[in-house]
């Protein structure tokens, strides 16, 4: 059975952030699903000024992660702020937490990992300007491409989409098969 990962964003996400884990997602074979509190789609932001457009593949009502095997939480400093104000994606990473589903996390996103409170105590990795948020949240904190604590995996910024990419892959394929009776 193809392995399936919601990405939860909304306008402002960090473009390379959605598009290059998404991309190497489906290069694996796994499926991949956005969903926003937007429809229709949903526009990245690229260096300096708006990118390219995503579509919307769930209204963020749709989904829930009984029907995912992981979750991905693409950064920027806009994306992140904005989603963590709502009660339904908070709600919806407590239960991938709850669950043990992996939840992949990256430059600002662990924002959205705060507000769900699931970093106390973890190992986590973000982007420099969070780190004290993380910190006053309970968690460890390291400068590093990526960090894997049991089913967290972060990342700091762009350059380390690869080794992110990778890692959520990696995790994805060590899951068991799920098997329908």
């Amino acid at each position: 059975m193809t392995k399936r990962v919601l990405i939860l964003a909304t306008d402002g996400f960090e473009q390379s952030e959605l598009i290059e884990p998404k991309k190497a997602l489906e290069a694996a074979g796994m499926e991949t699903v956005v969903a926003s509190p937007k429809t229709g789609s949903i526009r990245g932001w690229h260096q300096h000024n708006w990118g390219d457009s995503v579509p919307v593949d769930a209204a963020l009502g749709e989904v829930c992660a009984a029907d995912f095997d992981a979750l991905l939480l693409p950064g920027g400093q806009m994306n992140p702020d904005a989603l963590r104000l709502e009660d339904e994606v908070i709600g919806l990473i407590e239960d991938f937490a709850d669950a043990g589903k992996t939840i992949a996390a990256i430059c600002h996103a662990p924002w959205l990992l705060i507000e769900a409170d699931i970093v106390d105590g973890r190992a986590v990795t973000g982007w420099p300007s969070i780190h004290t948020d993380l910190e006053n949240a309970g968690a460890q904190v390291f400068d590093e491409e990526v960090i894997i604590d049991g089913n967290l995996i972060t990342s700091r910024n762009p350059g380390d989409i690869p080794a992110f990419s990778r890692a959520l892959i990696e995790a994805l394929q060590a899951q068991p098969e799920t098997v329908l009776t």
